[in-house]
């Protein structure tokens, strides 16, 4: 399975990368994470011939304004959102005339899935959790080819992120704030933090994403977090577009 970092910036673009987007890649399906402006490049990547599912994890405009860009793809299937309750609503509020082209003048399909809390089966297993964030916002954990992969953003610490990071493949947290800082009026997680979830969860390896773009100005800033923490947590991906994993 291949997980490719579409956008990794969190609040807005910059040289460092594209607002939030992650596509994850199995023998059967794509699975893109978040729909910031990086899942612009999702169709530089993926087979438009695989059944495709989009997970939301909250509707701040870091996580949903790329779906401004779903005319230039042609899905041959119809192409799932995934998401919290009111999901439907929220999207079609924004993602409609005279702001772009509505959903249902999309060459393709779209089908939209409203989750509960809990663990649900599609083609695959996708659990689901509230998470800790100014706006209703949940986490994701998939299972897909016998791998698990979980996607906590945004979020500060919290009970389940642990839950659905457990055992994982790989866990990808954001990382919006530097070592050190908090934010309790505005919960986010900095590196310590997203590394505590990993460790308390039992995850093989941890990918950060979603840095602040007034926060971490560079990438350089980046790559200092995983030298800094080489050591308590080995093999910590700090993420860049393009950069692919294989899990």
């Amino acid at each position: 399975m291949l997980v490719t970092f579409l956008g990794t910036n969190g609040w807005y673009d910059t040289l460092t990368g594209n607002t939030c987007s992650v596509l994850v890649q199995s023998k059967d399906y794509n699975v893109i994470l978040d729909a910031g402006n990086g899942i612009a490049k999702a169709d530089q990547y993926l087979d438009q011939e695989l059944p495709t599912f989009l997970l939301i994890s909250h509707c701040h405009l870091d996580h949903i304004a790329g779906l401004h860009t779903l005319n230039k793809f042609r899905f041959s299937l119809p192409l799932h959102i995934c998401g919290q309750k009111g999901i439907s609503r929220e999207l079609h509020s924004i993602v409609r005339e005279p702001f772009t082209v509505p959903f249902d003048h999309l060459p393709f399909p779209v089908r939209f899935i409203e989750l509960v809390e809990g663990t649900h089966e599609f083609p695959f297993s996708i659990e689901c959790r509230q998470l800790v964030h100014t706006a209703p916002c949940v986490g994701y954990a998939l299972t897909l080819d016998g791998k698990k992969i979980a996607y906590c953003t945004d979020t500060g610490f919290c009970a389940n992120a642990v839950l659905l990071a457990r055992d994982a493949d790989l866990l990808i947290t954001e990382c919006g704030l530097k070592p050190g800082e908090t934010s309790p009026e505005w919960p986010h997680l900095n590196p310590g933090d997203a590394i505590r979830i990993a460790r308390e969860a039992r995850a093989k390896r941890l990918a950060l994403v979603h840095f602040a773009a007034h926060t971490y100005t560079t990438l350089e800033e980046r790559f200092d977090i995983e030298r800094m923490y080489e050591e308590e947590c080995p093999g910590l991906v700090a993420a860049t577009d393009g950069l692919a994993i294989e899990v």
